[in-house]
């Protein structure tokens, strides 16, 4: 199994990330804003990879971290949500959102995000509320002293403009109307939760 990979981006089609690394390219599906969160050197960036391996093809799932590595997993053991619904959730809501929406049983919320229903909302919630809760705290007290750690409530503009760039993308929009849908919200992008803003950005592209 690959658990972890650095190297050099070669190229970007999201979600999807090639990387390469001492001159094998490997595909790499990642959530929005991976890139702009991992920890990288002057030309690499390093991942922490979760393999899945099916009988006609090898997938790699990437993050920035270990943490938000042991979120993805956490996601895809809940019944009907898969990799790629698991990388959806992770592209939407930060991981202080995802826990506030879990831990608050708020399963409206989670319905918000492409490809959860109903029911697998309410399953997310009851399988996830003490094991998040518990994940998140402990990565949060983890993070307290490193300088380079925002506050969890936290976010660089930049980064939530490229995870609702990317999440529009991944949902069938041409990257010119999702550059138009963002520029339309202007600065409540990284003020406000990366939710709230994909459903004003699917409003005003359905305007």
């Amino acid at each position: 199994m690959i658990g972890k990979l650095k190297g050099v981006v070669a190229a970007e089609e999201p979600p999807v990330v090639t990387l390469d690394v001492g001159g094998v390219g490997y595909e790499v599906q990642i959530p929005a804003g991976t890139l702009g969160r991992a920890r990288s050197s002057e030309d690499e960036v390093e991942l922490w990879v979760h393999t899945v391996v099916r009988a006609d093809a090898l997938e790699l799932f990437g993050f920035s971290d270990e943490g938000e590595r042991r979120i993805f997993r956490l996601l895809i053991n809940v019944p009907n949500v898969g990799p790629r619904t698991a990388l959806g959730v992770m592209s939407a809501l930060t991981t202080r959102d995802l826990a506030q929406a879990i831990r608050a049983g708020d399963a409206a919320r989670l319905t918000k995000v492409p490809g959860i229903g109903k029911k697998t909302a309410e399953r997310l919630v009851l399988e996830l509320k003490d094991k998040l809760a518990t994940l998140v705290t402990g990565l949060e007290l983890g993070h307290e002293s490193d300088p380079k750690r925002l506050p969890p409530s936290a976010e660089r503009p930049g980064d939530a403009r490229t995870r609702l760039l990317s999440a529009l993308t991944n949902m069938g929009y041409r990257p010119a109307e999702a550059e138009r849908a963002v520029q339309a919200l202007g600065q409540r992008v990284g003020a406000e939760p990366l939710g709230d803003l994909l459903r004003e950005a699917l409003a005003e592209l359905s305007a």
